[in-house]
């Protein structure tokens, strides 16, 4: 919508705040509280943070219009830019996003990703041996290492990359810095040479010389590899030219944070409402005893596990991996008759969205049930989105979704998780990227 149509919509209210922090201390302290309380206000709320104003909309109709319909009169934001500080798929803009969105998008079409499926459940198995009978592990960092070996092979091919490995290290600094840089208004310019600025310094630079390294190292010996990097290195745009090494650096470094953090954090997230819904637990585990009579979950087995699928849905609504969606306005427009001048900074939250009891009824509770087929298809658009909607929806959500779907049917088939009592199992969105448990999540294992 034109500017010269503004004057005729209303101004967006904004909740009261500090006349010079703004609301920064309440989002600071809690800030999935302070969400809702913006959605217990309103459908549409302003706010601040520090001298920083923040639009925050909250129904699926918002969604759709943001992120759907008129995704391309919204960017990133010089916010997400400054917090990711690459050019992966993840942030890129314009013409430059399309193009390398078509270039990567035949790596993460269903047929293609089908070929990754064993070697998600052979790592389960693998890792799943290490847990003994009556053994208490911490559920949420099982799920990292997990994940992080799981996307480790896929995409670089490499065995059991952990949190201790130098690389692995090197990434979630990445992702500390990143998760610093959103939630504070008062950074200090990396070219400042504190500790802190020299540490984030030499993760990237360790980072980006090891997988310099991995791209050299294919070129070298181009074997037919089937990880993500060869492929990547094989894509060609319609031109026929390759993606250039920086970019093919800021691409892996794109999917391997996505790819192991927010399937890690909804896992873990799984794990724990199951053990806090039993009847939902054994329903699970009927199924899967059923359909699978004894041997491990394949590809092939997927469509006859649907109750698995539902578990990890209705998990990622309740704790969906990103509970903010940033966009900024690339010029004056209206969103449901408010204004919205060119520059705002608008907050989609997905935490808030799918916990609206006019979409989800009893919104607090974990019913998988929500997300059968035919109850699925008629929920409003963009009422649902763990990944995202529109020309920007992650473009690994199919691999997520299998992932999940595939190591649900794994651990209940192997083992019963009970959790140990007297723990307060509360989310985390200050020190990670994704929604995940904050501290430890003790259970105590039963092997079948």
């Amino acid at each position: 919508m034109v500017a010269s149509s503004l004057p005729q919509a209303q101004a967006v209210p904004f909740t009261r705040g500090h006349f010079l922090l703004g609301n920064y201390q309440e989002f600071l302290q809690d800030r999935l509280g302070f969400l809702n309380h913006l959605a217990q206000e309103g459908d549409v709320r302003g706010f601040r943070i520090g001298p920083v104003p923040l639009l925050f909309f909250n129904k699926a109709e918002h969604a759709q219009h943001v992120l759907v319909e008129y995704a391309n009169d919204f960017s990133k934001g010089k916010l997400m830019h400054k917090a990711v500080g690459n050019n992966g798929l993840f942030v890129s803009e314009g013409e430059f996003h399309r193009h390398q969105r078509k270039l990567m998008a035949p790596c993460f079409q269903p047929r293609h990703i089908a070929s990754y499926a064993d070697t998600i459940v052979h790592y389960a198995k693998r890792l799943m041996q290490e847990w003994e009978d009556g053994a208490i592990i911490d559920i949420n960092h099982s799920m990292i290492r997990f994940t992080m070996s799981i996307v480790g092979k896929v995409l670089f091919d490499t065995d059991f990359l952990s949190e201790t490995d130098e690389l692995g290290v090197a990434i979630n600094t990445g992702l500390a810095h990143a998760v610093r840089t959103l939630t504070s208004p008062f950074m200090l310019p990396l070219s400042i040479p504190t500790l802190y600025n020299q540490r984030v310094r030499q993760a990237t630079h360790l980072l980006e010389t090891r997988l310099s390294q991995m791209i050299e190292e294919r070129r070298q010996h181009p074997d037919d590899r089937n990880d993500l990097l060869s492929h990547l290195l094989r894509a060609r745009d319609d031109e026929g030219q390759p993606m250039s090494d920086q970019q093919l650096i800021d691409e892996c470094v794109t999917l391997f944070t996505a790819g192991h953090e927010t399937t890690a954090a909804a896992l873990a997230w799984t794990w724990y409402l199951l053990c806090e819904h039993p009847q939902s637990y054994q329903k699970l585990q009927q199924e899967v005893d059923q359909e699978l009579q004894g041997h491990l979950p394949t590809f092939e087995d997927l469509p006859q596990l649907p109750y698995c699928l539902q578990v990890f849905k209705e998990t990622m609504r309740l704790y969906p991996p990103a509970s903010g969606i940033l966009r900024e306005s690339l010029h004056d427009t209206v969103i449901d008759d408010y204004r919205v001048p060119k520059g705002t900074t608008i907050l989609i939250s997905p935490y808030t969205l799918h916990r609206r009891a006019d979409t989800f009824p009893e919104p607090e509770s974990f019913q998988p049930e929500r997300f059968e087929p035919s109850r699925e298809k008629l929920l409003p658009r963009s009422a649902s989105i763990p990944f995202g909607a529109g020309p920007r929806i992650c473009i690994g959500n199919h691999f997520a979704l299998m992932e999940g779907q595939l190591l649900i049917a794994a651990i209940t088939q192997h083992c019963t998780f009970r959790l140990v009592p007297g723990q307060l199992i509360v989310p985390d969105v200050v020190h990670h990227l994704a929604l995940r448990p904050g501290g430890e999540v003790k259970v105590r294992v039963h092997v079948r």
